[in-house]
């Protein structure tokens, strides 16, 4: 039977590469996804420009330890890096 490989420590956003997939995919926790989602709803509906900003660097975390993983374990991004706002 195949295994899933870790590729990070089990965070509230590990990184994970599945059997026959090509690319590693991130594994959100239940809750922290929810939190992501929640503050998302608040941003939306208050057009709240600090609160999407702090998701937004949430979310940057989260792709920059996928992609120093990706590093790590000599596989290549799925997308095209472009500069940083």
């Amino acid at each position: 039977m195949p295994v899933a490989q870790l590729l990070t420590p089990p965070t509230n956003y590990a990184i994970v590469q599945l059997p026959d997939r090509e690319f590693p995919g991130v594994v959100f926790q239940g809750d922290s996804l929810n939190s992501l989602i929640s503050k998302l709803e608040e941003a939306v509906s208050k057009a709240d420009t600090d609160v999407l900003t702090e998701i937004v660097e949430r979310l940057r975390a989260v792709r920059s330890r996928y992609e120093t993983a990706l590093q790590q374990a000599g596989i290549g991004l799925p997308y095209e890096t472009r500069p940083r706002l």
